[in-house]
């Protein structure tokens, strides 16, 4: 049985990691990916919006004027099922499509803004596995 007690203190010592991850021990600014155990990436509000694809910027634009916008879906309720922007009522965040050269389809690429008018802004590139979070000048 001995031999086995570091293993199970390592596993114990994972598990406690995750749930309290999972909980939402991590800091708010946290947005990480959808495996936590694995990686977590700090959304800084220093992520500068010339830090994202032209396309990007564009959908940006569209957002900040009112449109228009090109699928149905573009300004729908974002639910944040996964887990990894901050916990906000329903309804705060929404998604907005960026598109991608080359994709017959919608793509992974979108931007999620957070209040009305927006006031926190998310990049994803991967269909909401990750998050960075950019700063939209006033």
């Amino acid at each position: 049985m001995r031999r086995f007690q570091p293993l199970l203190l390592l596993l114990i010592a994972i598990v406690a990691v995750t749930v309290w991850q999972h909980r939402g021990g991590a800091p708010d600014t946290a947005v990480g990916t959808i495996d936590r155990t694995v990686a977590t990436h700090a959304a800084t509000a220093g992520d500068s919006l010339a830090a994202l694809p032209p396309q990007a910027r564009a959908m940006v634009q569209r957002i900040t004027s009112g449109g228009p916008f090109e699928h149905s879906q573009d300004g729908a309720v974002f639910g944040n099922h996964e887990g990894l922007l901050p916990k906000q009522p329903r309804g705060y965040y929404h998604e907005y499509t960026v598109e991608t050269p080359g994709a017959r389809n919608r793509g992974a690429r979108r931007i999620v803004t957070g209040g009305t008018p927006p006031s926190v802004w998310y990049y994803t590139d991967d269909h909401y596995r990750s998050f960075r979070r950019f700063e939209v000048a006033r």
